[in-house]
């Protein structure tokens, strides 16, 4: 009699302690589902996914979770550009990496490894906006890399022209 209601005890213990860790998964790695033609996908060490394992995002996904501007001038245009983006360090907190770096590939399979640090350091942002207006594929949209070049000299490098990435399709957390 005793070991039956120890069982039920037991068993009932466990139902609750499975249904609470379903409900916690569930929402702990809850993205939605883009509506849109997905633009970014986002693998490797992530826990908050949406399909397949992966971190896909439509154009409004990512403007949703807030947009930062960045002025600064760059090597590839005359004159300060002001470019709209998502904060890369508020992206990598929303898919929940875990990694120390970071593979952006491009549409073209160009790529750069930028360390995960970076984003916060340097505030940088993954636009979708330049002077107001998204960015057509043919001129480094829909995602650019773009680090605020003018606020730190040590910016203005090789190292980090080289990390800000246009045609951005991928990022795979390492």
């Amino acid at each position: 009699m005793l070991t039956a209601k120890l069982n039920r005890t037991m068993l009932s213990f466990l139902a609750g302690l499975g249904a609470l860790l379903v409900a916690v998964t569930a929402q702990a790695g809850s993205l939605a589902t883009p509506t849109e033609k997905p633009i970014l996908t986002i693998s490797g060490k992530i826990d908050t996914t949406n399909k397949d394992g992966t971190a896909q995002f439509d154009r409004p996904m990512l403007e949703a979770l807030g947009m930062t501007t960045i002025e600064t001038t760059t090597p590839w245009y005359s004159g300060p550009v002001k470019f709209e983006g998502v904060s890369l360090s508020k992206l990598m907190k929303q898919v929940g990496a875990s990694g120390e770096r970071v593979s952006i590939v491009a549409l073209n399979d160009y790529s750069s490894e930028i360390p995960i640090e970076d984003f916060e350091k340097y505030n940088v942002i993954l636009a979708v906006k330049r002077n107001g207006e998204y960015m057509p594929v043919r001129d480094k949209g829909p995602l650019f890399i773009v680090y605020p070049f003018d606020s730190n000299p040590d910016l203005k490098s090789q190292t980090f022209y080289s990390r800000s990435v246009w045609q951005v399709a991928k990022i795979v957390v390492k």
